[in-house]
């Protein structure tokens, strides 16, 4: 079902996201071109003008959920707190046998209760005042759309490859908010939550489309010619899927023979900072490659320049510091607006993507291969088991060791199969498909298959 663009900016929405960990930001930045001038992307719990009350809140679940993030990486106690006070209450029902799964959870009721007390009134009324589209990639931000009134048309971004019921309403059935979803499964899952099926819209993740350079994918395919040379040094990935190279990227664009770049692996700490101590492993365990140029090493330790300051001084203390912005960057930002523009920046050379399987694991496909560190939360290992099933990336073997199995991985063409599975298979084009869908026009794209 298309729809038409209300209000006074045409083909403009309110971007709405939440500063939860970098997981409901990212894909709102993928869309901040879409957002009313002059407004950007508008942060449900830290906006200009935010009342003191509402932030209080948001800012206690915030720093609740990072706290206990953290925790986890305590071994035993950290998982068992995880576990009970968080994950329990976000926990994804078994899909099958398919059933009825719409009577509301506690988490929901809890949720609901902070609507009728006034949670995030303030935030609707004021954007109501112009009833362009709303986009939110923060199904709880939906719901007080839905409930405080707002004028304009509701959409509901998912942000992972399977969700709980959380983010389906309280009366799904009666619900006008419409729910875009990255992956057939999300799809499926909102049925059994009682979403209706014209309300749910198949259009892959949105991902920058600085990465992807329009319909026709210019700019990720350059990308992706250079990408499958780094990762295939002795040609073997090329060599026997030569005729499938040359159809999708042009003949001879790719040739078997020609010497790539050197390997760049990008490893992105979460928006909690609980992957600190597996950066600073990794680090050491990549040592001497660095040292002879064999692999580029990014730490990106996001908006937190306290923890980049850490791996800096860890990597001085591991006599790395004549390699810091040569084959060894450490990167932090001050504010998460410069983090995400810039994360999207270093992308373009990043070979291979080492993360938690996270909203990141959609990036597949742009034909980035995720080397998967642990997870966090039961959300994380749906992620998992759909990056293995689209065959966009593996999980890590023991990171003291990642010197000898992570070039191993590089010199079979491992990764390389894993960049091409990738892009031939997961969804690229979500955000255009999503600016297609709201504001009803049409664009050349195919659509997507149902696959859950």
């Amino acid at each position: 079902m298309r729809k038409r663009s209300r209000g006074g900016d045409s083909h403009k929405a309110h971007i709405v996201a939440a500063d939860m960990g970098y997981g409901h930001e990212r894909p709102a930045r993928s869309l901040e071109h879409l957002a009313v001038p002059g407004e950007g992307i508008i942060v449900a719990n830290n906006y200009r003008g935010i009342p003191k009350k509402d932030k209080a809140v948001w800012q206690k679940s915030r720093q609740f959920y990072e706290s206990m993030s953290r925790l986890k990486t305590i071994p035993f106690v950290g998982d068992l707190l995880f576990d009970t006070l968080v994950d329990k209450g976000q926990e994804v029902a078994p899909f099958y046998p398919r059933r009825d799964l719409s009577r509301p959870t506690m988490q929901l009721r809890q949720m609901y209760t902070g609507i009728r007390a006034g949670l995030g009134r303030h935030l609707i009324e004021s954007l109501a005042r112009n009833p362009v589209p709303f986009i939110t990639t923060f199904f709880y931000v939906a719901f007080m759309a839905e409930e405080f009134d707002y004028p304009g048309d509701i959409w509901c971004v998912t942000t992972d490859a399977d969700i709980s019921r959380a983010w389906a309403p309280w009366d799904p059935k009666k619900s006008r908010i419409d729910y875009i979803v990255g992956n057939g499964r999300c799809a499926e899952r909102l049925k059994l939550y009682g979403v209706r099926k014209e309300k749910i819209h198949l259009t892959g993740f949105p991902l920058p489309p600085e990465l992807i350079g329009g319909v026709d994918s210019l700019i990720l395919k350059q990308d992706l010619i250079r990408r499958m040379c780094a990762l295939d040094p002795q040609g073997i990935f090329r060599s026997l899927n030569a005729q499938a190279l040359d159809v999708h990227l042009g003949k001879g664009v790719c040739p078997k023979k020609k010497k790539g770049s050197t390997p760049h692996v990008l490893f992105a700490i979460g928006g909690a900072g609980a992957q600190e101590k597996l950066a600073k492993t990794i680090l050491k365990s990549l040592t001497h490659q660095l040292q002879r140029g064999e692999i580029r090493l990014t730490l990106m330790a996001g908006a937190r320049p306290d923890l980049g300051d850490r791996l800096k001084k860890e990597a001085i203390r591991l006599r790395l510091g004549a390699l810091l912005n040569k084959t060894l960057m450490i990167k932090s930002y001050k504010s998460r607006s410069t983090y995400f523009k810039q994360f999207h920046q270093q992308l373009h050379t990043t070979d291979i993507l080492w993360t938690k399987p996270s909203e990141l694991s959609f990036y597949v496909g742009l034909g980035i291969p995720i080397l998967m560190a642990p997870t966090v939360g039961s959300q994380e290992e749906f992620n998992r088991k759909w990056i293995e099933q689209v065959g966009g990336g593996v999980f890590m073997e023991d990171p003291r060791y990642a010197g000898e199995w992570l070039m191993d991985w590089i010199a079979s063409g491992a990764f390389a199969r894993m960049c091409w599975n990738g892009y031939m298979s997961a969804p690229t084009h979500g955000t255009y498909r999503i600016e297609s869908i709201v504001f009803g026009e049409e664009m050349p794209i195919h659509a997507l298959p149902l696959i859950v």
